[in-house]
């Protein structure tokens, strides 16, 4: 018998009513094996990266900061829960205690390494809940430690996962039957400390546990009706897709389509697994495929839009052509700084870069840049990418828009906008 791989979002489980539509989700299910990963509820990971920086700052803020953390969590688990005397609420407080004692004892200076130890409680957290609220509703379920079982490398907040490892730990000590809860989003490395996989890692857990176990299907169950063609926050032509092939699925999410996460569809390619990305609110909607076959269907425009970018420009000191070596040391000094790189376009006396700055490493980067190069930065650029591109559609694209670079490459334009 093989597991579906159910995978429901924070946005799913933000609220009481959420973790109550999960249970009607799971009755209407006809697979009796499931394994279900979770993320942090609602936008608690973003109130923990607070809490991260705010111990940097100092003891109060931290105190501060940690909690509305608390309060989210014992209110939504009291709105689920008539009897305050249900095992949750302690368990909830452990995790808590746990994370304070985190918070006094480290000596590390290593933010990365912080973060890590800190952001995963939004996982912790939220399992703990809704796996005892599928107890106390007549599910079976098994919570279990995913850091048990996924184990990556030491490199905090980018987990690089030990695929080997991870294989013999899912394959040999997971159950094979029965319903089994584990968090996204986190891992550990060698030593036992916890690693998060990236931003959005929660749906590259799930693709993980799939590849493992060679499981029948992913879904991942969201607030909207599945892939769009365009996020309908910042567009207002948006269709479903009802199919995507793999290969395509991995280019919208390699230009930063953010339904699903880059790394969640090569494992799944691999074995010819099924991902569905479904409505979390009309769980009947068919939603969309993600498998082998044709491109997208139906075939219209796609429109990717990553906000908050960073476009570099550079020129030599010397007036001489931007070689082969010059370019080499500028990927060199990109990877050092762990600067995700999202367009380049070079000509002989130049090269620009677009890139996102998600480790705020942009001021030390740009001082070793200037040491060789002339350096101009333009700070929170916008970059579009629109796939399947028409004419029509590029000119909508680029209507009213302050273009710095443009680049076309088949049947795709990418535009960097102020």
């Amino acid at each position: 018998m093989s597991f579906e791989v159910y995978k429901f979002g924070g946005a799913s489980v933000s609220t009481a009513d959420g973790v109550r539509n999960l249970i009607a989700i799971l009755n209407k299910s006809t697979s009796k094996d499931i394994i279900i990963v979770v993320s942090a509820m609602g936008k608690i990971t973003n109130a923990l990266e607070r809490v991260v920086a705010s111990y940097f700052e100092s003891k109060e803020l931290c105190v501060e900061a940690i909690q509305p953390v608390i309060e989210y969590h014992f209110s939504l688990a009291e709105d689920l829960f008539e009897n305050h005397a249900t095992p949750v609420f302690k368990k909830l407080q452990r995790l808590f205690e746990e994370l304070n004692g985190f918070l006094n004892r480290n000596k590390s200076p290593d933010y990365d390494f912080v973060y890590d130890q800190v952001v995963s409680y939004g996982e912790l957290l939220s399992t703990t809940i809704v796996n005892a609220y599928l107890s106390e509703n007549g599910f079976a379920s098994v919570w279990h430690d995913v850091r048990e079982y996924i184990k990556t490398d030491a490199t905090y907040r980018e987990g690089k996962v030990n695929w080997e490892l991870t294989m013999q730990n899912l394959s040999t000590e997971l159950p094979k039957t029965g319903i089994h809860l584990m968090q996204g989003f986190i891992g550990s490395e060698a030593n036992g400390f916890t690693t998060t996989l990236g931003r959005e890692g929660s749906d590259y857990t799930a693709a993980i546990i799939a590849y493992c176990l060679n499981a029948k299907a992913v879904t991942i169950w969201k607030d909207v009706p599945g892939v769009l063609s365009a996020d309908p926050r910042y567009f207002d032509h948006a269709v479903l897709l009802r199919f995507i092939s793999y290969q395509e699925a991995i280019e919208l999410a390699f230009y930063g389509a953010s339904v699903i996460h880059p790394k969640t569809l090569q494992p799944l390619q691999r074995k010819e697994i099924p991902l569905f990305v479904r409505s979390f609110n009309d769980p009947d909607a068919p939603g969309t495929q993600v498998s082998l076959g044709q491109a997208i269907e139906p075939e219209v425009p796609c429109y990717i839009l990553k906000k908050n970018q960073v476009l570099l420009e550079l020129a030599s000191l010397d007036f001489s052509f931007m070689a082969e070596e010059n370019i080499g040391e500028i990927f060199k000094l990109l990877g050092i700084y762990k600067m995700k790189v999202d367009l380049i376009q070079n000509s002989a006396i130049s090269f620009s870069v677009c890139v996102d700055n998600k480790f705020k490493n942009l001021e030390v980067l740009v001082a070793k840049l200037r040491a060789d190069f002339k350096v101009t930065v333009h700070q929170n650029v916008n970059l579009y990418t629109l796939r399947h591109a028409t004419s029509e559609s590029i000119e909508i694209l680029e209507l009213n828009k302050e273009i710095l670079l443009k680049q076309v490459a088949q049947n795709t334009v990418q535009l960097v906008t102020l």
